[in-house]
């Protein structure tokens, strides 16, 4: 299993200076990926702005959201935006996608947020078409640039409903989990599989997870104060997000091992501490 690591862009107030110097470092690091996590309605960098912006200052580290709420965004001009960062990444880019479950975000898009499934179904018809190369229509002409990646970014698709197992069989590389609890992973994962095999797709679908992490002094409580803060919406459910993040070295290791022993391809770990020597930390136990 391959460990990637988040930007801290999902952290109120942390300058730009520091989310440069922290892509920078982890470009030379053992990690596979760098993800952002999208959301409107929080003080957090847009997700392909985050990426573009570090796609200049990196050279071999892949770029990953995960995951993008598409059905906020414009489908076309998504389209070209995805495209567009993939060529200026060098084919770096990986395309998490999903539908999210935060209705204030599709108030302030604004968006539909109860046809957002639909639209999704949509969005990724559409995406696949203008990265082929295909004219949009018959009134509407190719929409470029060419992505460097043929047939478009890397696409990964999370959730946990039949209808994004279902999606994950038609359109995409692979399963995006979100999930705290590995077996819950599993069995999502087994679901997309299912629905892999019954679309006759070849090969299996890539498993990928997100989990927190944050270590040294204090630690602990700094972990849990930020996730505290950003589930705060889950209500009680934002307690099992808090007791599944890595506070320690062992506890980094152990979940490393846990979601490698179930079959997972790559686990991208999110900072809750926008301090540098994370990545350091986090690179020590990965080598």
């Amino acid at each position: 299993m391959r460990i990637s690591i988040g930007l801290p862009a999902t952290i109120p107030g942390v300058p730009g200076e520091l989310i440069f110097d922290w892509a920078r470092q982890a470009d030379t690091g053992p990690f596979l990926s760098l993800g952002v996590i999208g959301r409107l309605v929080y003080p957090n960098y847009e997700s392909l702005m985050a990426l573009a912006a570090v796609a200049g200052v990196t050279r071999r580290i892949r770029l990953m959201t995960a995951a993008l709420l598409a059905p906020l965004y414009n489908s076309g001009v998504l389209a070209k935006q995805a495209a567009s960062l993939d060529a200026l990444s060098g084919g770096r880019l990986t395309l998490g996608l999903g539908i999210g479950m935060r209705e204030e975000d599709y108030l302030a898009a604004p968006a539909t947020f109860t046809r957002r499934g639909k639209t999704f179904d949509e969005q990724l018809a559409l995406m696949k078409r203008v990265w082929s190369g295909q004219p949009l229509s018959e009134q509407v002409g190719p929409i470029g640039p060419a992505p460097v990646q043929p047939g478009g970014p890397e696409l990964l698709i999370g959730g946990r409903s039949p209808a994004a197992f279902r999606r994950v069989a038609r359109w995409s590389a692979g399963y995006m989990s979100s999930e705290s609890s590995i077996q819950s992973a599993l069995d999502n994962y087994n679901a997309v599989k299912e629905q892999w095999k019954a679309t006759r797709r070849e090969g299996t679908p890539r498993f990928v997870g997100i989990t927190y992490f944050g270590l040294g002094t204090g630690a602990q409580e700094r972990v849990n104060r930020y996730l505290s803060t950003y589930y705060a919406f889950r209500g009680p459910a934002a307690d099992m997000v808090v007791q599944a993040a890595s506070t320690t070295p062992a506890k980094v290791k152990t979940t490393i091992q846990q979601f490698a022993d179930i079959g997972m391809d790559e686990m991208l770990f999110w900072p809750c501490i926008p301090e540098l020597d994370q990545i350091d930390r986090l690179a020590d136990l990965v080598h």
